[in-house]
């Protein structure tokens, strides 16, 4: 199935548009760059000072989960290794489970809606179109993003509650 829904997208949606802006999305999220950014803004404003500092740890958290623990315990090839297809970014180096890009982007997505509602609805649109750009650039599976969605959503909800727990943060989850 998961072949499928990648094979769907090359076929149906892939447009010179959408190959140039795809690109663009993804290269936000690599090493969480633009999730990096943000919470850096953040650190330096006192109202959500403490919204960067767990959106840092949330992603933290699911860089060593996802990135140092479970893909080399799983060590799944990526998709591009198992078809004659032409990528348009260079291709990465690690395993394909989970997705990093999506870890990185639900996580700090999350915890800034839990935080603040009003900032986590732009930040779940931009994740969700990173998450999706890593099916478009055939790089990941639907579910090694699918994956990363719920590491990065579960370690975000464990921040949040520990930060609430120890007063940093109003709020329930």
């Amino acid at each position: 199935m998961d072949f499928q829904i990648l094979d769907f997208i090359q076929m149906h949606l892939r447009t010179p548009f959408l190959d140039s802006f795809f690109t663009r999305i993804t290269h936000l999220g690599d090493a969480g760059a633009v999730w990096i950014l943000i919470a850096v803004i953040l650190l330096f404003t006192k109202k959500y000072r403490k919204a960067g500092l767990g959106m840092l740890l949330v992603m933290l958290t699911a860089n060593i989960i996802g990135d140092q623990i479970i893909k080399p315990l799983v060590g799944r090839a990526r998709p591009f290794t198992h078809r004659d297809i032409e990528l348009l970014i260079p291709p990465p180096g690690r395993f394909s489970f989970p997705s990093g890009h999506s870890a990185s982007s639900f996580g700090a997505a999350v915890f800034l809606y839990l935080y603040n509602k009003k900032l986590g609805i732009p930040a779940f649109v931009l994740a969700a179109l990173i998450a999706f750009s890593r099916l478009y650039l055939y790089v990941h599976y639907p579910t090694d993003v699918l994956g990363g969605i719920l590491l990065g959503t579960v370690c975000a909800v464990l921040i949040f509650r520990i930060f609430r727990r120890n007063g940093y943060v109003n709020g329930t989850v």
